[in-house]
């Protein structure tokens, strides 16, 4: 896309999951009312987890928080679908949206008809999408030869991971997702857990020839810290390299890093991530992006202003 053909309110579709992604598009929302956020479907812990088994649908924690995100900021809904019932109670863990997300899978029968009502319900800000409505299953080898099944489980090895994994191999992707990639004008893939939140989406068979084939601008996000069981020492090029052995060298126009580099603190696990990598490779553009008050998450507005100012140029 040349500069000429640029819009001030663009589409622009995130890639990812988790809280990296939710946090990006609580300050996206404030420069485009065009957004779609593609999220992956591997989560198997805590209340997303209880209600894959035991009612087999598409584990709505992310797509909860993603929807929260992007809704009307002054809604009791978004208070009320964030609400998790307390300990002693028969839904001990739960939260009210993943509930709801649940019992609206079930009325229409159609997950991604229950996201669109849910986004109706607490008047979403453009469209949260899955990366295929199939149920996804996690797992990775280590370094060290041993296989970990489950997202929730990664973390929980202190090995290198080698290689990823989705079962099944073929899951199709969703046809809105993929529309929405080819027809977006930017492209954000992250920031979020790199095994666990985002990869899984580019295994999606589909999702990486459509970033491909896109006519739009493709951002990475790099997150402002390490995780245990993911990405341990990993700097910003490290990052970049388990990328793109997934989705493919030269896709990417620009790479946004923090530059605000410091202690993340002893409640946190992890490090700052380093982005001085002397990289000649890729354009990686850098800035104070961290939130000071969690040291190891963007901030939104800090983030998105970025964003806007490196596309509009």
């Amino acid at each position: 896309m040349n500069d000429s053909s640029k819009t001030k309110t663009p589409h622009i579709v995130a890639i990812g999951g988790g809280t990296g992604l939710s946090v990006l598009l609580k300050g996206l929302k404030q420069h485009t009312q065009r957004i779609t956020a593609i999220i992956g479907v591997a989560d198997d812990g805590g209340s997303s987890g209880r209600l894959r088994r035991e009612m087999g649908i598409i584990p709505p924690g992310d797509f909860r928080n993603c929807i929260v995100a992007l809704s009307d900021e002054d809604s009791l809904l978004k208070e009320l679908f964030q609400y998790r019932f307390p300990e002693g109670s028969e839904l001990q863990g739960h939260s009210f949206g993943n509930l709801f997300i649940a019992a609206m899978t079930d009325v229409t029968n159609s997950f991604e008809d229950a996201l669109t009502e849910s986004s109706r319900i607490l008047s979403v800000t453009g469209r949260v999408l899955p990366a295929t409505i199939e149920n996804v299953n996690l797992s990775v080898k280590l370094a060290d030869g041993r296989f970990i099944k489950g997202e929730s489980n990664v973390k929980e090895s202190s090995s290198e991971i080698k290689e990823l994994f989705i079962d099944p191999p073929d899951a199709e992707a969703s046809p809105a997702a993929i529309k929405a990639i080819f027809g977006a004008d930017l492209i954000v893939i992250g920031p979020g857990s790199l095994y666990t939140s985002i990869l899984p989406n580019l295994m999606v068979p589909g999702i990486v020839d459509a970033i491909s084939g896109s006519k739009g601008i493709k951002y990475y996000i790099c997150n402002v810290a390490t995780e245990i069981g993911e990405t341990q020492h990993f700097n910003v090029v490290k990052h970049i390299d388990v990328l793109e052995s997934y989705l493919g060298p030269g896709i990417l126009d620009m790479i946004i890093a923090n530059d605000n580099i410091g202690s993340i603190g002893k409640q946190f696990r992890g490090e700052a991530v380093d982005p001085n990598t002397g990289s000649t490779k890729h354009l990686i553009v850098t800035s104070d992006l961290l939130d000071e008050k969690h040291k190891v998450r963007h901030d939104s507005d800090k983030l998105a202003k970025f964003i806007m100012r490196n596309y509009l140029g």
